[in-house]
């Protein structure tokens, strides 16, 4: 198994944890049939469609 030859400093360990903390803002796209804004690759909440079909009874 590696072992690290040095110690990381504070300011490089910090630094690295850092940019798990960053908030993105989460993509969305419209809905095809419904035109309301939905995650990617996901079923619309509104109207239950998914490509183009309808997966969920409303």
């Amino acid at each position: 198994m590696a072992v690290p030859k040095r110690k990381l400093s504070r300011s490089r360990t910090r630094h690295r944890r850092a940019q798990w903390l960053r908030i993105r803002p989460t993509t969305t796209v419209t809905c095809a049939r419904c035109k309301e804004p939905t995650r990617p690759h996901t079923v619309c909440g509104t109207c239950g469609t998914y490509d183009g079909r309808a997966v969920i009874e409303s």
